[in-house]
């Protein structure tokens, strides 16, 4: 496909999966509808400066917007930088600090598949439950943690509001990799989602996404009582801090406090 018609199309995608309408996203833009539908028509080519408008009003992640620019002719913006990078010092300092600051309470950071990037000592003492009874033939270099969530053998078995946290878990999922756009990762949850089998008969919750989830967990006798929050960078410019998500664990009894911080009698 053309640019010249590359462009019309994935703009008018994105405004469609926003639940926007032209009128909604000119006026958010700061532009006439008119010039909208002349951009989704193609009778208008945008300036790079548009695209970025129109991006940020739909608030497309960074990588898709490189997407968006590229099909208007135009070369990417943002980059994608591994945090081993120089630059990326200040970026892994402060996950780091984040982690650590979070002790002894659980914390860890995933991208955008939900892979493990960093966690502090207190989250790898909690997962290592799920390599600890994970045949080494099944373990897996990368640690996913939607995965050991989803898994009958991984964090799963342990989960006792498994009906309840399903489908606020699975939700989740789906929302965010529908709203990266990014055919690639909706596959890959849509996979790590069949993958795990059949689960217990739930209804789909129909609330808005909350940005916290209940977990109660029974290890062995051991039950924990926790409620988890993702939170994300809020003004990201690079595309691995923009897909970045640090999901800190609470606990929500006093039992679970003490078991954190080692205060049981």
């Amino acid at each position: 496909m053309s640019s010249l018609n590359a462009f019309p199309n994935l703009c008018k995608q994105w405004r469609q999966r926003r639940h926007l309408s032209q009128l909604h996203l000119a006026e958010t833009a700061a532009i006439s509808q008119r010039h909208l539908s002349w951009l989704e028509t193609g009778r208008s080519q945008p300036s790079r400066e548009m695209v970025l408008k129109l991006a940020d009003a739909m608030e497309v992640p960074l990588r898709e917007r490189n997407t968006l620019l590229n099909a208007a002719g135009f070369a990417p913006q943002y980059l994608e930088s591994s945090l081993e990078e120089p630059h990326m010092a200040p970026v892994g300092e402060a996950l780091t600090a984040i982690l650590e600051h979070h002790m002894p309470f659980p914390a860890v950071v995933v991208n955008r598949k939900w892979d493990r990037i960093m966690a502090n000592a207190a989250a790898d003492l909690m997962f290592s439950l799920v390599d600890a009874n994970t045949e080494k033939t099944d373990r897996k270099e990368t640690f996913n943690l939607a995965e050991a969530t989803l898994a009958p053998h991984g964090l799963r078995r342990y989960i006792t509001n498994w009906e309840t946290a399903l489908p606020m878990f699975v939700n989740r999922l789906r929302s965010e990799a529908l709203a990266s756009g990014e055919t690639s990762t909706i596959a890959h949850v849509e996979a790590l989602i069949r993958s795990a089998g059949e689960f217990p008969n739930t209804v789909p919750t129909p609330e808005p996404l909350l940005p916290v989830m209940p977990l109660e967990l029974d290890i062995d006798g051991l039950q924990l009582s926790l409620f988890t929050v993702m939170s994300t960078f809020g003004t990201p410019q690079d595309i691995t801090t923009d897909e970045l998500r640090i999901e800190a664990f609470y606990p929500a009894d006093d039992a679970t406090r003490n078991f954190f911080t080692g205060t049981n009698e």
